[in-house]
């Protein structure tokens, strides 16, 4: 019904003062990171791991799955057929299949919480925007 999809990554943009960019910059010049990502990324994860049991917790109290999740026409038709809802629950990416058309999305999905990305149509976006936290 839903399958994994392969990872994809999102850009996000950040600000940071001149002083703590010129320290980044030390450290890529003397060696520690290969570059200024490479340190941001590592930043981040230090800070997800220093607070891995509190982020478990959370996942399990909101019961979010975690990872990767898409949403094909054919799945969702499925849970239309039975006369079930979906409740998309995703700490990551949730995808929205290209082909599922906005009436399909109203039909089957009761509400959508994304902590990550949502990447859907933008019809579907909009069919969903009274759905989606």
């Amino acid at each position: 019904m839903v399958e994994s999809r392969i990872s994809e990554s999102e850009k996000i943009t950040i600000n940071l003062g001149f002083v703590d960019l010129g320290h980044i910059d030390l450290l890529v010049r003397d060696g520690f990171y290969s570059n200024r990502t490479d340190l941001i990324r590592t930043a981040i994860r230090n800070q997800i791991d220093r607070h891995a049991e509190v982020v478990r917790q959370s996942v399990v109290r909101q019961t979010l799955d975690l990872g990767l999740r898409h949403y094909s026409r054919e799945a969702l038709q499925a849970f239309r057929d039975r006369g079930e809802m979906v409740r998309i629950n995703v700490l990551g990416l949730a995808s929205i299949a290209q082909d599922v058309t906005p009436d399909l999305a109203r039909a089957v999905i009761a509400s959508v919480t994304v902590l990550g990305a949502l990447h859907a149509s933008s019809a579907v976006r909009a069919a969903l925007a009274d759905r989606t936290n």
